[in-house]
């Protein structure tokens, strides 16, 4: 589609734009081809995933191959642990070394991607039907993504990373611990966490929010390619490949986050215990507790769960930052974070361009930081993406993109500006805080050198085990959803076992290794997005194919086109006394002449089916079927019976649509 016209014209029929019956194009009347039940692709409200008729159920395909990959990656690591460590570093060395200008493309690419889309005409468009009004509130929207996004991983990095670029700063940025390099430091940290790790996130939400909420599809990372792929080859084996490797990445990520978390609410515990070194068994016995928390969240559902933690998270995290700003180096963070803020924006093309072209030093720096980074984002999009478009129904496309990169930015700024300004000011004063510390140690080490040292380490530790126990709650549900093809509510057995199985996972890596063997499963997550890249890079070019033919933007384009021409027309026979009437056009003319509204790639997705995608009749004005099925909130048809529980065999799938997307959260968290 050009600028002006979503679909070049067939020849099959002379277009819109014409008075009488919206199915019954002008002509002869035994010739035309009617539209699908009867409305314009340009009036067509759009499709909640929750209208259409689906049967959900345990894929056993994907569910079976996913957890068979999972138990034989456990028993690998009991076997052999020595070799799971080399493979993992082997591929991940080869990955980061071949491919990191990939990674480099694809995060400037995105980001450039969103921007467009933020503030083009796409952007009115709505993630749900036209008129619908968003789930959650604001703060509550922007409490869960706060929760999704960022999590564990400001406490395990906040006040490590900067730290680090300041005793260490990139090649060629700043000379170490100098004012210099205070502030290019923060640059660094900011463009690792910032604009375009939260790019990628965002490009999946909005995808997936676009499909399950407009456009009736399944909210699954394989419904995403439908434009690309057609509904066949992603409700296929190729889709459900995709849907695989989702699950596994999503498992194998909130594992190790869930790794770090147990190591840090340990390291917590021996501070304020002063029992010495906590040993397997202390962390296990961790691991369970927080595991029994995240499973009744899980089963609770999104409402009384997810919202209900990050809300109160939210409020100790406010807490605990506004102490450490309050008893810290209160003037000096004031002048820090606006600096951070103006040298991230003025060294950010700077940043992107730092390659292995550079030489040796920023090859190694760019491996070992910023395209390890990019990896380990875009390897949590299916997960993270996942929930953001779950919150994010009804938000137009414009707001959820400018929301979603912003306010986490926001968030990243003050969060390492607090936590990273702070030890780097400690640093600078004599408190010896190094990075030879690990990055556990160094936020208590940062708590001792505050007053309250006594109290501050239980409330951050409340802070992480909520973080804890909402990605894994949300990981869980997410993980439910994507083996039952969707479902949105996946069933309690199939949550609580891949919960059971981000807990094993973590165990099994804690007792044949400790922080080594969550390095090992970390690197084997980097490795994992290698194909995500792809499969990024092909959902943009689907979405987009999406977007131009959206009902919204076939109205404006024949608003600006009956625009056009009437006023032309109006100057020529009336001058400067005219005014705009809808009539009937000529034929060939009229504000559709050139758009081809009977196209299959503008009416075959609003065609309704049936469980077995059987074309049914529908009524767009009543929002009735015409057999009379009606969707229920209790997961039952219009009979009564249970129509989602089914276990579904390896079949293809007959799935177009699905329902409601689940929860997710702890992306921000690199083990």
């Amino acid at each position: 589609m050009d600028a002006q016209r979503p679909v070049p014209k067939s020849d099959h029929t002379t277009g819109a734009g014409h008075p009488g019956s919206p199915g019954q194009p002008p002509g002869d009347p035994e010739s035309a081809v009617p539209y699908p039940h009867d409305t314009h692709p340009g009036l067509v409200p759009g499709i909640s995933v929750d209208e259409q008729r689906i049967r959900y159920g345990t894929d056993r395909l994907v569910f079976g191959v996913a957890a068979a990959l999972i138990v034989a990656f456990i028993a690998w690591g009991i076997v052999s642990t020595d070799s799971l460590k080399a493979a993992s570093d082997l591929a991940l060395g080869w990955v980061v070394t071949n491919t990191g200008w990939l990674f480099n493309i694809l995060v400037a690419v995105v980001l450039a991607f969103l921007a467009y889309l933020a503030f083009s005409r796409y952007g009115r468009i709505p993630l749900g039907v036209d008129g619908e009004k968003p789930e959650y509130g604001t703060l509550s929207w922007i409490t869960m993504m706060f929760s999704a996004g960022v999590g564990i991983g400001l406490f395990f990095f906040g006040p490590y990373e900067p730290l680090n670029y300041f005793i260490d700063p990139a090649p060629g940025m700043a000379e170490p611990e100098t004012r210099e390099a205070i502030h290019k430091a923060m640059a660094q940290t900011l463009y690792h966490w910032g604009l375009h790790a939260w790019a990628l996130y965002a490009l999946v939400g909005a995808a997936v929010a676009y499909g399950a909420y407009r456009r009736g599809r399944v909210p699954l990372m394989s419904a995403i390619l439908t434009p690309v792929f057609g509904k066949e080859r992603t409700a296929g084996l190729p889709g459900r490949m995709i849907d695989m490797f989702a699950i596994i990445a999503t498992l194998f990520g909130t594992a190790a986050s869930l790794g770090i978390g147990t190591l840090q609410i340990g390291r917590g515990v021996e501070i304020v215990s002063g029992i010495g070194t906590l040993g397997n068994a202390g962390l296990i016995i961790i691991i369970a507790v927080l595991t029994i928390a995240f499973i009744a969240s899980a089963v609770s559902g999104i409402g009384r769960g997810i919202r209900w933690l990050s809300n109160i998270n939210m409020s100790l995290a406010l807490v605990l930052a506004l102490f450490i700003f309050i008893a810290g180096p209160t003037l000096f963070l004031l002048n820090l974070l606006p600096s951070a803020v103006a040298e991230y924006f003025n060294d950010f093309f700077a940043m992107m361009g730092k390659s292995a072209s550079w030489g040796p030093e920023s090859a190694e720096f760019s491996q070992t930081w910023t395209v390890f980074y990019w990896a380990w984002w875009a390897s949590w999009t299916p997960f993270v993406g996942i929930f953001l478009a779950r919150i994010s129904r009804g938000r137009t496309l414009r707001e959820f993109i400018q929301v979603t990169l912003l306010v986490p930015f926001a968030v990243n700024v003050l969060a390492f500006g607090l936590l990273g300004g702070t030890t780097i000011w400690m640093r600078m004063n004599g408190a010896g805080l190094s990075t030879e510390q690990s990055p556990q140690d160094l936020l208590f080490a940062l708590l001792a050198n505050l007053p309250l040292g006594e109290v501050t380490p239980y409330v951050a530790m409340a802070c992480i085990a909520i973080f804890f126990i909402t990605s894994a709650d949300s990981a869980s549900l997410v993980m439910g959803s994507l083996s039952q093809r969707g479902k949105p509510e996946p069933d309690k057995r199939v949550t609580v076992f891949w919960g059971l199985a981000m807990t094993g996972i973590a165990v099994v890596m804690l007792l044949v290794g400790g922080n080594e063997a969550l390095t090992g499963l970390q690197n084997l997550v980097i490795v994992s997005a290698l194909p995500f890249t792809v499969i990024l890079l092909l959902m943009m070019a689907a979405f987009y194919k999406d977007l131009r033919t959206d009902p919204a933007v076939i109205r404006v384009e024949y608003a600006q086109a009956a625009l056009e021409n009437a006023v032309k027309t109006g100057i020529d026979e009336h001058g400067d006394r005219f005014a705009l009437a809808v009539e009937c056009a000529p034929e060939g003319g009229g504000a559709g002449a050139e758009f081809d509204s009977h196209a299959e790639e503008v009416t075959d997705w609003y065609r309704r089916t049936d469980e077995d995608g059987v074309p049914v009749e529908y009524d767009y004005a009543s929002g009735e079927y015409a057999d009379g099925w009606t969707p229920h909130q209790d997961g039952t048809d219009r009979d009564g019976t249970a129509q989602n529980d089914a276990d579904q065999d390896d079949d293809g799938g007959t799935a177009t649509g699905g329902g409601r997307v689940p929860e997710p959260a702890g992306s921000g968290t690199r083990p």
